[in-house]
């Protein structure tokens, strides 16, 4: 088996070291250039990248690769993993592609039905439009489309690998159904970057529609994250920067600002070590101190990774006063790090404990901390 597997990237990253893996710059035709070898040469779409996100490497890939018997796609921070936990090399994959037809992701489950929550977030018109199309150029798959649409199951980030023979299938067909939605909707409805990538997202989901139909074997994979978004980086810098500077309104407007760019900032798969969540708790905790009492945390410690661990570890205390397994050393450290009233309220709201649990659980912590020193606690409102 000749095998190749190209990582699709629009961003700057560490290369897994196998000759396997080959990047590809993807939407290159409307950025700068990254020094990979990119979607815009030969044939290609690269220039509908911010409607087709990963798919104009697809496209590129379906065109232009022609010397490798399997093909497949994954992301500069997420690849497929094996049983052991470990990225997939090429003899794992010559393996599984001896018993499957197609390797790519674990089904995701949602709570609701897929077409509720793409329509919830999404243009449902594009979904709709997709919907017809194949009813109208593919009729043998519309029936499966349509159950699957209102069920509760999709594939996830356009990661699988397969024969080219099966890849340029998929190709033909996926990219035949944008090319005539394309047609019948606008593109240019005034969403933010990450909601216009509405192929990216449909295509997702129209991975499971075409294994079902064509009755394929399929190898479902974990996927294992590699670092963090450079997006996501870049983020918490500029926050850094924010709090070195003691610029509490600076950084929430900077914060709201990229959070309405990129909604899903604060998804699992994004903050992967779960700072930006804290970056907004700190944000909250200085605005609210400093309404209160004309001064912030800001104002004694500014430093980013202090900041992060001093709120790790109020968040942890919170946690075990929740599930009566607090420690003597958990008042200690709110005492000594002179964690205000306020810092303790927003930490409590976090997990969504209703008010008179906060309440309980407010007093509680205050009484503990107060005893250290032979005081008695405050009444506070919550």
């Amino acid at each position: 088996m000749k095998i190749r597997i190209y990582v699709m990237t629009h961003k700057k990253f560490e290369m897994p070291q196998s000759p396997l893996f080959r990047p590809l710059h993807v939407g290159r035709a409307c950025g700068e250039d990254l020094g990979y070898p990119g979607d815009d040469t030969g044939e290609n779409i690269s220039d509908k990248n911010c409607y087709y996100s990963e798919l104009t490497g697809l496209y590129w890939v379906w065109k232009n690769c022609h010397d490798v018997d399997y093909v497949g796609t994954c992301h500069y921070r997420r690849y497929l993993l094996g049983a052991d936990e470990r990225i997939l090399m090429e003899d794992d994959y010559e393996k599984l592609l001896s018993e499957y037809d197609l390797i790519t992701t674990k089904q995701v489950a949602l709570n609701n039905s897929y077409y509720y929550g793409f329509c919830a977030n999404h243009n449902k018109k594009a979904l709709d439009a997709a919907g017809e199309v194949i009813k109208e150029r593919y009729p043998t798959y519309y029936p499966a489309f349509e159950r699957l649409v209102h069920g509760t199951r999709t594939y996830f980030g356009n990661m699988f690998v397969t024969s080219k023979k099966l890849y340029d299938s998929y190709c033909s067909w996926l990219f035949s159904i944008f090319a005539e939605v394309e047609k019948r909707i606008c593109l240019e409805t005034g969403e933010d970057a990450y909601h216009k990538r509405v192929f990216g997202f449909i295509s997702e989901f129209l991975l499971l529609v075409w294994v079902t139909v064509q009755g394929l074997s399929v190898c479902e994979c974990k996927v294992g994250m590699i670092g963090e978004k450079a997006e996501t980086r870049e983020m918490k810098e500029q926050l850094a920067d924010y709090f070195a500077r003691c610029d509490v309104d600076g950084a929430k407007a900077y914060f709201l600002e990229r959070r309405k760019e990129r909604p899903d900032v604060l998804m699992e798969a994004s903050d992967v070590t779960g700072e930006l969540r804290l970056c907004m708790q700190v944000i909250a905790t200085a605005g609210m101190e400093q309404t209160r009492y004309g001064t912030n945390l800001l104002e004694r410690e500014n430093r980013f990774k202090e900041l992060m661990q001093m709120f790790d570890r109020l968040d942890q205390i919170v946690y075990r006063y929740r599930n009566g397994l607090q420690k003597k050393e958990d008042a200690v450290f709110l005492k000594e790090q002179g964690i205000t009233d306020t810092a303790l309220l927003i930490a409590l709201r976090i997990p969504g404990d209703d008010a008179a649990r906060q309440k309980e659980l407010f007093a509680q912590i205050t009484a503990d901390k107060k005893a250290l020193d032979g005081t008695t606690a405050d009444t506070v409102t919550v």
